[in-house]
């Protein structure tokens, strides 16, 4: 069986008032026109690189159903993966997509996690594609594997969000106890790069006041992680209303959610916050978190939680490690 190498990682994974609205730099179509009056982005660049036989292979309409598809392991294109479906000129511009979708602070991290929920197999490679070309204004490239799912606008080189579909994070650092790999994560969660959302989540909820925490202690199972219901908008009410919280614990959660966004560029940071902001997402989400089984070491240090309204979903499970989905609708 052929085996992946940090370089072979390097190269293969590491995407009037009428009149003003129509004129605004607000307004999309007038942001994908200027891009394409300018130098192409990366992921345009990478998708006029493609031959036809790969476009054939690795370009999906704009509008397909796996779109808004998420897993914590699977397959844009399960039979064309990185290595081999793409030269080495087009795999250097896949890294430095998908480099450029992480700030620069956790980028090392992200790519060491990748690499090692790879197990070393060459089976285990990313897979990249493509929704719509570069004439569709939601033209998108996609990263997905093992523990990854990325997405950006295909237009841009600075973020415009992960427009409207799913993405994924999450990490099994293959810890080793008694000479054998422990699937289970302990309580702090040891080589884990995502374990800092954990801890800013619980320096918020540590923040609230005690009726407020009893609330937000939920006894009924969180969501499953089965691909049709991991991000699925629930109308059951659970947890902590965030329209009960005061004005700066308002501020104090979105400000938490910008925190937790740290591996992601600033620009797509500043997107989902504003988007968040403007809409009035706040107002409608409800925060939950889990004991029991779902808090490793029964320490009240909570490993799995969520944030969940009609218009989002955020869901991080730390049992038996670290799975993250996150869904903001456009």
């Amino acid at each position: 069986m052929s085996k992946l190498t940090r370089r072979s990682w390097i190269q293969a994974a590491s995407a009037s008032a009428g009149l003003l609205a129509i004129t605004s730099s607000d307004n999309p179509l007038v942001q994908v026109a200027a891009a394409k009056g300018k130098s192409d982005s990366l992921p345009v660049q990478l998708y006029k690189s493609l031959a036809e036989s790969q476009k054939q292979n690795l370009c999906l309409p704009v509008d397909h159903p796996k779109r808004q598809y998420i897993s914590n392991w699977w397959y844009i294109h399960p039979e064309h993966r990185i290595p081999n479906s793409f030269t080495p000129e087009q795999q250097e511009l896949i890294r430095k997509i998908f480099d450029s979708m992480h700030s620069p602070e956790l980028r090392d991290a992200v790519n060491n996690q990748v690499l090692i929920d790879q197990y070393g197999d060459a089976k285990n490679a990313p897979s990249a594609g493509f929704f719509g070309t570069p004439e569709d204004e939601d033209f998108e490239f996609i990263f997905t594997g093992h523990h990854v799912t990325r997405r950006c606008n295909g237009h841009f080189d600075k973020g415009k969000g992960f427009g409207g579909a799913p993405i994924f994070y999450g990490h099994y650092p293959h810890p080793v106890k008694n000479g054998k790999e422990n699937f289970n994560e302990t309580k702090d969660h040891p080589g884990n790069p995502y374990w800092y959302q954990g801890k800013l989540f619980n320096w918020f909820v540590d923040a609230l006041d005690g009726r407020q925490q009893a609330m937000g202690l939920v006894s009924v199972e969180p969501r499953g992680e089965e691909p049709d219901a991991v991000i699925k908008i629930e109308s059951a009410k659970r947890g902590l209303p965030c329209s009960e919280l005061s004005a700066d614990q308002k501020k104090l959660l979105l400000e938490t959610m910008r925190g937790m966004m740290a591996m992601f560029r600033e620009d797509d940071v500043h997107a989902t916050i504003e988007t968040i902001r403007k809409k009035h997402i706040v107002n409608q989400l409800q925060v939950s978190w889990y004991g029991g089984k779902y808090d490793i070491g029964s320490d009240k240090v909570w490993d799995t939680w969520q944030i969940e309204g009609p218009d989002m979903v955020w869901y991080f499970r730390g049992v038996p490690h670290i799975h993250c989905y996150f869904h903001l609708k456009a």
